[in-house]
């Protein structure tokens, strides 16, 4: 059984929640539509390096950790949702 990954907004809104700052105040902090932080804390929108970049610069984390959660939910989707099978390899791993 495998389960769904999980998006790197979810991580996003743990956090707001334990810092008790909401996402609009967040949005108006980094100079964003509260849409933006909105879609992505809903799972709807990819968190971008711009985005990486003011919202680790607003909560004193690193724009890495945002774009690598990030890249391993893309990759995870891509996993559970494309079949590599007729995929030969180039090269001896």
């Amino acid at each position: 059984m495998t389960t769904d990954p999980i998006h790197p907004g979810e991580h996003l809104a743990e956090i707001l929640d334990e810092l008790g700052i909401s996402q609009y105040r967040l949005a108006k902090t980094i100079g964003v539509p509260p849409r933006r932080i909105n879609e992505i804390v809903h799972g709807r929108r990819s968190i971008t390096a711009d985005s990486a970049v003011r919202i680790g610069r607003a909560l004193g984390m690193t724009p890495e950790l945002r774009i690598n959660l990030q890249g391993l939910y893309d990759i995870a989707l891509v996993h559970s949702s494309t079949d590599m099978g007729g995929i030969e390899p180039l090269v001896a791993a």
